[in-house]
């Protein structure tokens, strides 16, 4: 055994302990990690916005893959500091854990908790330039990471000190950062994913201005300026744009309990889905937390009053669940709120326990008023009338839903001869093949590892859930069949931990059917078992497109890049195109689809939830416009 001994201690100086694990610290230095970069930036100016110091924020993306993001708020401090003897910016571009937000004499409120952001863009940059203007005058100072002659890369160096170069009528912060190539797999960001950032912190802060320009393509510059003086009501109504509401405008609930301050905006539509976005200091919780227990529990409460008191509801009847209530809501709620806690395996769910008192205060309060004045009587009845509807479909769906929870009878019913069950007990490797067609599912079953690979085969084309209530999708045997392998249940009743399989592959074919097959079940998932997709347990398969024999050899190809690329200057192959993943016998499918050694598979997530909901309501929703608009706009009709 070697000794172990004080020496072998590293200590990481500076900002050298980022660049070594940059995980630990944005994620991934994948394109989540690299646009993580410029959400930091991006924070920072927003808590000036969101303290009432500044009211414009504007980001530009350079040819060069460099980022500007430039604020007219109060500017980063450029005095010395007391202890470090450096400039307020050369604190907080260098030092970790420093920053104006760990008390609330600089920032009320706060989305930045930590004080790392801008000390890690720093570290994980080429080069940072600051520009600071403070009471008439001008600072830059300029940070570099750089190839040191000891062979090891020296992180976020100050070339300089603070230097004052000029005056100014400006104030504010500018920063322009490069990321560093060393690092990311890329360092090109995505304008779509900029600019649906951009427009949602736009909602979330009403009245402040954000600019987004992207003038990395020669000839193609692209600009857009968000404003919102309606914030979140704003919001709400983007995200029903494509749906049919019950009343006009979006309800506003807001208030300040103790130094927490709600606002939530509200409006139903006449589909059978629910979509509550929820959001703390301008970050999103898409786990939830005690702000959404506080709204729901709020909400309810006020309705069933509401409902008793205007003799929608008898003495004698029940009071409504939420989950009747909930029944084609649209609603975002926000808070502001200090010393904010997350929770949660990715840190998104709010564990305040504050915050569910004071959202039920805020929401009692205004929403009774609401109710009250008579000039909304159409609107709270459009609101009550709907919840009684989903109430009947919820009793009706009621024994349906116990017979999906009963497990002896749905295995002996619709199970039997269907699934092929895997006979291994590990749950970590164990995985679930959802098959289009008996053909395949048949040579899934017999290509397959009995150890760990279990096979569900669709008989039929599932119904598209997006338009139906929850009766009738119980009522389709392939959901019930989907549930029942699963075990699960789903909806409000859906348990992860009863989960059989820690993969769930959906297994299509390479065409148009096999893609809409692809999204009628996406949409199933995300709909009724969404912590399947945001645990990341939801796969697709990929199965081959071609398959070229040459000189008794055989290689599958997924794309028809690949197979230009393969087949370029190779004379004397036979080449044959996979219509359907019936045409491969169970060895080929194991060998091309299945096997862990030699398949892709693409792993489902949800990277922007609104967006998400938007796409799911333009493609799979019952309105023919806004999905005719989408086609044209995206869809390649020379391919």
């Amino acid at each position: 055994m070697s000794d172990y001994t004080a020496k072998d201690l590293q200590v990481m100086e500076g900002l050298d302990a980022i660049r070594k694990r940059p995980g630990m610290y944005i994620g991934t230095t994948g394109i989540r990690g690299l646009h993580h970069l410029l959400w930091e930036i991006v924070d920072n100016s927003v808590d000036e916005a969101a303290n009432g110091y500044a009211s414009e924020i504007t980001v530009q993306l350079h040819s060069d893959n460099s980022v500007t993001v430039e604020d007219d708020g109060r500017g980063i401090p450029p005095d010395t500091h007391d202890k470090l003897g450096i400039s307020g910016v050369e604190v907080v571009f260098t030092q970790l854990h420093a920053g104006g937000k760990f008390d609330n004499h600089a920032y009320n409120y706060s989305g930045g908790l930590h004080g790392v952001g801008a000390a890690v863009v720093n570290a994980l940059s080429e080069y940072v330039n600051v520009e600071v203007a403070v009471d008439g005058k001008l600072y830059r100072q300029e940070f570099k990471s750089y190839l040191g002659t000891d062979g090891k890369i020296h992180s976020g160096k100050p070339t300089t000190p603070l230097e004052e170069v000029g005056r100014t009528r400006k104030h504010g912060s500018k920063v322009h950062f490069l990321p560093d190539k060393r690092v990311f797999e890329t360092i090109n960001m995505s304008y779509d994913t900029v600019n649906r950032r951009i427009r949602e912190l736009a909602f979330l802060n009403k009245g402040i201005k954000f600019n987004l320009i992207d003038s990395r393509e020669r000839g193609n510059r692209k600009e857009n300026t968000y404003c919102f003086e309606g914030g979140i009501s704003d919001f709400v109504a983007l995200l029903n744009t494509d749906k049919t509401t019950l009343y006009e405008p979006p309800i506003v609930l807001s208030g300040k309990s103790g130094n927490i301050l709600v606002e939530i905006a509200v409006q139903h539509n006449d589909s059978f889905n629910d979509s509550i976005f929820s959001y703390v200091n301008n970050i999103p919780t898409t786990e939830g937390g005690t702000h959404e227990t506080g709204f729901k529990a709020a909400y309810s409460k006020v309705l069933n009053e509401y409902c008793r008191n205007n003799g929608i509801l008898k003495d004698k009847d029940a009071s409504l669940q939420f989950d009747d209530f909930r029944e084609g809501i649209t609603a975002v709620v926000s808070l502001k709120m200090q010393n904010v806690q997350f929770e949660g395996q990715t840190k998104t769910k709010l564990g305040n326990t504050e915050a569910r008192p004071a959202v039920e205060a805020v929401v009692s309060e205004q929403f009774t008023k609401y109710l009250e004045d008579l000039k909304n009587a159409a609107s709270s009845q459009a609101i009550a009338q709907k919840a009684l509807g989903a109430a009947k479909a919820r009793e009706a769906a009621r024994k349906a839903k116990s017979l999906a929870r009963d497990k002896n009878k749905l295995e002996n019913e619709p199970l039997v001869g269907k699934l092929s069950s895997c006979i291994g007990k590990n749950y970590v490797i164990q995985e679930l093949f959802i098959v289009e067609g008996d053909s395949a599912g048949g040579s899934a079953k017999q290509g397959r590892d009995r150890m760990f690979q279990a096979i569900l085969p669709l008989r039929g084309k599932p119904q598209n859930v997006e338009k139906k209530n929850v009766d009738e999708v119980l009522a389709n045997e392939e959901y019930r069949s989907i549930i029942t392998a699963l075990g699960t249940s789903f909806g409000s009743g859906f348990d992860r931990s009863s989960l059989k399989y820690h993969k769930v592959i959906i297994l299509s074919d390479a065409d148009q059917d096999g893609a809409h097959i692809r999204a009628i079940l996406l949409t199933f998932f995300y709909r009724y078992m969404k912590e399947l997709i945001t645990e990341g347990h939801v796969y697709i398969g990929l199965p081959p497109l071609y398959k070229v024999e040459h000189n008794k050899e055989v290689t599958y190809l997924y794309s028809d890049e690949e197979l230009a690329e393969f087949t370029a200057g190779l004379k004397g192959y036979t080449l044959q195109r996979y219509k359907g993943l019936g045409e491969m016998n169970p060895e080929q499918l194991w060998d091309t689809t299945m096997n862990p050694e030699h398949r892709s598979l693409l792993q489902v997530t949800i990277e922007d939830v609104t967006e998400a909901e938007r796409r799911l309501t333009v493609l799979m929703g019952d309105k023919v416009e806004p999905r005719k608009e989408y086609i044209k706009q995206y869809a390649d009709f020379d391919n």
